[in-house]
Formats: C-alpha cells, sequence, structure tokens
C-alpha cells in the first residue's frame, strides 16, 4: 500500500485527506493520505522518510512551501519559477518538489470564468501559495501586484494603497478568515465591493467574511482539488481519467 501525507504545522481545517480518497478510487490506487503536523525542525527528517521508503510523496502546506525547497535534491523548473513547492514525490532516487498550486488555481479560474487579461488584479499576501496565485494571474495575461503590510519591492503595495486603485480581481492568499476566525477579513467591505473578481484561496469556511462582502462563492475547494488531481498524476505517473468539476461536485456534498 502506497502512503501519503500532508505536512504543516497545524492541519485540523484540511479536507486533503478526504479528497485524496476519492481520488484513489478513481485511480485504482491501493493508498493512505494522512495529515502529519510538524515543526520546521523536523522538515528534513520527514523528507528523509521518502528516501527509506516509509512515504512516497507529501503535499506541503502552511508555513513550509518554501522552507521545504531546501532538502529536497531536485526542484521542477516551474516550481523553480513560481519559488514555492507544495508536491513531493521520490523518484528514481531523488526526492523532487513540484507547484501543483498553480494547476489547481488555474482550473479554478477557468471553473468561475474570471477574466484576466489586461485585468488589475491584487493578490493579497506573500506566502507560499500567493506565490503560485500570482504566476497564475501573470501568465492569463493579468496585471498583479502582491499586497501586503510591508512592501519591499515594486511588484508589492500595502493595504493602504488599495484605496487608491482600480480593482479588477482580487484573491487573499492569507490565512486571515480562515476557521476558526471566520469573523476576520483581510479588507474592508468598502475595499471589497471595488473589484469584480473576489476569490479566496481558504476553503474552511465556504464562505469567508472577505467572500461575504462580495457575494462571492470562489473560494479554494476548487483549487485544493484541482492541485491534489495533478499532484495525483505526479505520484501513479499516470493521467486522471475523470472530469475534475464533478469530482469538486461530490466534495462539497461530502463536506
Amino acid at each position: 500500500m502506497k502512503k501519503y501525507a500532508l505536512l504543516g504545522e497545524k492541519l485540523g481545517h484540511s479536507h486533503s485527506p478526504l479528497i485524496h480518497s476519492e481520488i484513489f478510487k478513481i485511480m485504482n490506487v491501493d493508498g493512505t493520505y494522512s495529515k502529519l503536523e510538524c515543526s520546521i525542525d523536523e522538515l528534513s527528517d520527514i523528507v528523509n522518510n521518502l528516501r527509506l521508503g516509509l512515504y512516497n510523496g507529501y503535499n506541503v502546506t502552511i508555513p513550509y512551501k518554501k522552507e521545504i525547497m531546501k532538502y529536497l535534491d531536485e526542484i521542477d523548473d516551474s516550481a523553480k519559477k513560481i519559488g514555492a513547492v507544495n508536491t513531493v514525490a521520490y523518484k528514481n532516487g531523488k526526492v523532487i518538489g513540484y507547484n501543483t498550486d498553480y494547476f489547481g488555481f488555474k482550473k479554478e479560474l477557468e471553473y468561475f470564468n474570471v477574466e484576466c487579461k489586461n485585468k488589475n488584479a491584487f493578490v493579497l499576501g506573500t506566502g507560499g501559495a500567493s506565490l503560485a496565485v500570482f504566476k497564475a494571474l501573470e501568465d492569463l495575461g493579468a496585471n498583479v501586484l502582491y499586497v501586503s503590510r510591508n512592501p519591499k519591492n515594486s511588484q508589492t503595495i500595502s493595504y493602504d494603497d488599495l484605496e487608491n486603485r482600480n480593482i479588477d480581481i482580487i484573491v487573499n492568499a492569507t490565512p486571515v478568515g480562515m476557521y476558526p476566525n471566520v469573523c476576520d477579513s483581510p479588507l474592508s467591505e468598502a475595499i471589497t465591493k471595488k473589484a469584480k473578481y473576489v476569490l479566496d484561496i481558504i476553503f474552511n469556511p465556504k464562505q469567508t467574511k472577505l467572500l461575504s462582502y462580495a457575494n462571492s462563492n470562489m473560494n479554494g475547494l476548487y483549487m485544493l482539488v484541482g492541485q491534489a488531481v495533478k499532484a495525483e498524476e505526479i505520484w501513479q505517473e499516470k493521467d486522471f481519467d475523470y472530469d475534475i468539476n464533478l469530482l469538486v461536485k461530490k466534495i462539497e456534498e461530502m463536506i
């Protein structure tokens, strides 16, 4: 039986074991998928467990998508360009890092018919997930900037600067509003309502405070399922021959 896990600091909110269990059924994989909460000091040993055959692959979430890269033997070219890894596989004697968040977020934009070309898009946060979101929007032709409390370069503005910007797309790539802190929002209702499209990569709760301000249902579940599918394609080395839209609907009914 193949063994996989999600690595992160706090994983109580995660639906990933349920999602991968459904994918295992569809792809006819004899496997298990668990949550593996760990500290930053444990990452090196946990990565080495792949080399020892104790695990076959990992997904990586907050706050280790950048940090884990230093412990890998190789990093896929697309993950290098993004600057973050969320999927790790052991192949041909090497631990290799990939970024499947990029695929998942692009599929979400496609699913919700978000127009990106020449639109002004703002990604809240500069953590590991935000890098994939930024690259996907950029590749689809959007004019993208990060929004941070501490802007450090020309690609980043402050939250206060949003008041004077024309906004088409907002994507929350921070944990603000995630369960159990469901009453929090990274933006005011007034700023949020300036945007045509408001997306949140948070999936628990289904509608964050930010999304409620915009009357939007574009949460992070589609991205989560999409990246999980791509991760399984990497691990199993075969295509996922099933409609992702149907899988998302099935997962929605189960959570």
